[in-house]
């Protein structure tokens, strides 16, 4: 091995500058699970912030929609403000940012107020997640990157399970302000930790950096913020049916080309795409899209099943869904211990196959379960779910060298961000379509002058008529089975998507063994 001389664990020691490698993990992860569990908490919240705000709901979705467009914008460009003004400075300013726009959040008197925050909120978190992740990987030796990993997936993994439960309890005992206020102790803590223990490396003090790629940042600014409005208002505003639609897509489509071309041909950029030249990292970034797709849709379907079908409350819905986070929680130490040992393809093919029979059972679910129907298998997908992130990470980072990784971190979290954001989307407007049309079908099957629709309808009319009376009874009666028709209807159509993401994880299996093999604990390729 003539990689002595340049072996990265020469690296991770100066990185680290003699502090214990774990207070840095420690550091870094609380920043990362405050951002990533103010997005879960946020969606909990957001019919009591219409209510609060006299906003409708489909206007208060903007909440949600503010903050992913300003994060998703940051993300990619995190390496270049973090060469540019130090990444402690920045990692720091960050933190900062978005402590002091959550206190704004909690503290919004109106709807206009509260998406500017949530925008300023969004750019100061942004950066977070890349630039933990930058900062473990190389404070650790790469024989101990697999368990630094696994520490930093505790907080992107444990963090969207334990938000719903968390800002369902804040909001019904407290108030909707907390969820948003939480993070102001959380972020205090983190900016004393990261100022104690973390330390530039060396080649970012002495980076000499280019100027702000403008094109390539508007470019940027114009094809995320077209996606995020496009997959909000989509399906409210019948998609393609819409003119501004049409004409949100054509600048989507147009800047993204733009986008890819310019960072592509272009030195100096924004974002160097030229990294997806990587086979590994390449690979990797297409399996964390689709990731993103299936944890962040199933994240939020299940509890949209208890909440809307079954008449749970959001702190009781978020408590069934809560030992997700358990299983993610027994998977860590395990898959810390695993990455050191086994080739990352098989770990990710145990994960993917785990979260797809996991999720193909959800696809058997009835109108009769019981909430605790369901918790072995939520258990077992958090811990499937813990043996997709940090190989996937371990594989994609793999055959970078060092210097590679913070531009890689950057657009690698972008694309976890968009399939998740796509994945809600498409969840959303699969629930909406794939109801009407089994109601279709029920209504086909089950003809209104048929008898067995006549033997219930008379049977509810009597059932209703010491309530209204033998005269009005037939009206509710009819509106009552029409109610359970569109309650079936809505059930068949969430199994629709149970299914759907089961195939899509089955496919992602396919996938990993299309990755270079990266053999546990060595150095990246340019150590090699």
């Amino acid at each position: 091995m003539g990689s002595a001389a340049v072996a990265p664990p020469d690296q991770s020691a100066e990185a680290s500058h003699g502090v214990n490698p774990w207070l840095i993990a420690a550091s870094v992860m609380l920043a990362t699970f405050m951002e990533v569990l103010d997005t879960a908490i946020a969606s909990v919240a957001l019919p009591y912030i219409a209510g609060s705000l006299s906003a409708s709901t489909e206007e208060a979705t903007w909440v949600l929609t503010s903050y992913l467009v300003a994060n998703a914008i940051v993300l990619p460009a995190s390496n270049w403000f973090s060469l540019k003004f130090g990444r402690k400075r920045f990692l720091m300013s960050c933190v900062t940012i978005f402590t002091i726009a959550s206190f704004a959040c909690g503290a919004a008197p109106t709807l206009g107020i509260m998406l500017l925050a949530r925008i300023i909120q969004g750019a100061g978190g942004g950066a977070l997640q890349p630039l933990s992740q930058a900062i473990l990987l190389e404070s650790f030796p790469p024989a101990k990157r697999g368990a630094a990993m696994a520490v930093f997936a505790f907080g992107v993994v444990v963090a969207p399970v334990l938000g719903p439960t968390l800002g369902g309890w804040l909001t019904d005992t407290y108030s909707w302000r907390y969820a948003f206020y939480i993070n102001i102790p959380i972020g205090i803590l983190a900016l004393f930790m990261i100022n104690r223990f973390i330390h530039d490396p060396a080649y970012i003090s002495k980076a000499k950096v280019a100027p702000l790629d403008r094109y390539g940042f508007a470019a940027l600014v114009i094809w995320t913020g077209c996606l995020q409005v496009i997959l909000d208002k989509g399906q409210e505003d019948d998609w393609f049916g819409a003119t501004w639609i049409r004409w949100a897509t054509f600048f989507l489509i147009t800047s993204f080309i733009y986008f890819c071309w310019h960072c592509w041909r272009d030195k100096n950029t924004i974002v160097d795409l030229k990294v997806l030249k990587d086979r590994n990292f390449l690979l990797g970034c297409a399996l964390i899209f689709m990731f993103g797709i299936g944890i962040y849709s199933t994240v939020t379907v299940l509890p949209l099943f208890y909440q809307t079908l079954l008449g749970y409350t959001a702190f009781t819905a978020g408590l069934v869904v809560a030992p997700r986070g358990i299983g993610a929680i027994c998977g860590m130490p395990i898959i810390g211990y695993l990455s050191n040992k086994v080739d990352p393809r098989y770990l990710l093919t145990f994960g993917f196959f785990t979260f797809g029979l996991t999720t193909l059972y959800f696809g058997n679910i009835t109108l009769d379960v019981s909430p605790t129907t369901l918790l072995l298998p939520i258990l077992i997908t958090g811990f499937g779910l813990s043996f997709v992130f940090v190989p996937i990470s371990t594989a994609a980072y793999g055959t970078l060298d060092n210097k590679q990784i913070g531009n890689a971190s950057g657009l690698f979290n972008l694309m976890r961000n968009v399939g998740g954001s796509i994945g809600i989307a498409i969840a959303q407007t699969l629930l909406t379509r794939r109801s009407a049309v089994h109601q279709n079908e029920i209504i086909n099957s089950v003809p209104l002058t048929g008898q067995q629709f006549q033997n219930s309808l008379n049977a509810m009319t009597r059932a209703l008529t010491g309530y209204f009376g033998k005269s009005n009874a037939a009206d509710p009666a009819q509106a009552k089975l029409y109610q359970e028709l569109q309650r079936q209807a809505s059930h068949w159509a969430f199994v629709d998507v149970f299914r759907w993401l089961s195939l899509l994880c089955f496919f992602c299996v396919g996938i990993v063994w299309l990755f270079k093999k990266v053999k546990p604990g060595k150095a990246p390729a340019g150590a090699h």
